[in-house]
């Protein structure tokens, strides 16, 4: 019988951590405030959906290829991760609005597609969770799709929240907080290979 208490529960401690989607959202709205930052987190829903339903289709294929394609996949996720801490170092404390292009929609779709975390995060709830319950029933398994990526897109929104109501901390401390928001990046990168 399918467990909805182990499913969430994976599903929300894994949507909840940090992660390149959440350090983002957090990053962009601490410089440009939750209402500006908005557009990059539908890009994260709209990219993760995507990503999610792509997965779903494809998770027996995807399984055989796994270690095939692992490494490539955790090279492309790294270097992305990498360039986004080195482009949050650079950021500065406060923007007029040159920043919403660089964080707007269209980058947080992109991201989607080299983000590995969510890749792990589609595999193992289909393999562990759902496909055992609901092999083949396309309907279902679509709607676990949009749930996955609706509880990332939640979460996201948390990390962003968190990171407008600490905007004036963040302006303060720009330097402190663009730097360890970096490093928690470089950190997700360089974990993806431990």
């Amino acid at each position: 019988m399918f467990s909805w208490l182990n499913f969430l529960s994976y599903a929300v401690a894994t949507a909840a951590t940090p992660g390149p989607n959440n350090l983002m959202s957090l990053s962009n709205a601490g410089r440009l405030g939750f209402r500006r930052a908005f557009p990059f987190n539908l890009g994260i829903w709209a990219g993760f959906t995507v990503v999610m339903l792509l997965c779903t289709a494809f998770c027996g294929a995807l399984s055989e290829l796994v270690p095939r394609i692992r490494m490539p996949m955790l090279a492309v996720g790294a270097a992305y991760m990498l360039y986004l801490a080195w482009k949050t170092f650079r950021s500065p404390p406060v923007t007029d609005g040159g920043g919403q292009a660089k964080s707007g929609f269209l980058s947080g779709l992109t991201l989607q597609f080299v983000n590995p975390k969510i890749y792990i995060y589609c595999l193992v709830s289909m393999e562990a969770y759902i496909l055992p319950f609901y092999q083949g029933r396309w309907t279902a398994l679509a709607g676990f799709a949009f749930l996955l990526a609706f509880i990332g897109f939640v979460f996201t929104l948390c990390w962003a929240l968190f990171g407008s109501v600490f905007k004036l901390l963040f302006s303060e401390y720009a330097r402190a907080t663009n730097t360890i928001m970096a490093l928690l990046l470089v950190y997700c990168a360089v974990s993806l290979f431990l």
